[in-house]
């Protein structure tokens, strides 16, 4: 049970950085790619199940809806193309970081909705 318990963790902890290097490197390399984008959402899922604690919860949430939000902003820089590089690796931690944002949006609803303390 002990080793389990570092385990699991260590294993969204990973998934997290190697999600993070994949998404910049497809960002500039390979925008739009379909295996890209299904390795990114399972990555993600694997994060929010492993490695998103209750604690860190509301400030994930957060911090994933400030990504989000931000979406293509830097779009308008235009000089080499850096706007559309940045707009698409944002894009890419966008869909690595949905996926878990959806997990821990349901884990919070079930801690809401459970009857109990």
């Amino acid at each position: 049970m002990a080793v389990k318990g570092k385990i699991l963790p260590l294993i969204g902890f990973w998934a997290f950085i190697v999600g993070l290097v994949i998404a910049v490197v497809a960002g500039i390399v390979l925008p739009q790619n379909d295996p890209i984008i299904i390795t990114l959402i399972i990555l993600g899922l694997i994060i929010g199940f492993l490695n998103i604690t209750a604690k860190e919860m509301m400030l994930f949430l957060v911090a994933v809806i400030a990504l989000v939000a931000v979406g293509n902003v830097f779009a308008p820089l235009t000089a080499a193309n850096i706007g559309k590089y940045l707009g698409n690796i944002l894009g890419y931690i966008a869909t690595l970081m949905a996926p878990a944002a959806v997990v821990c949006a349901v884990k919070a609803l079930w801690a809401v909705g459970k009857p109990g303390d």
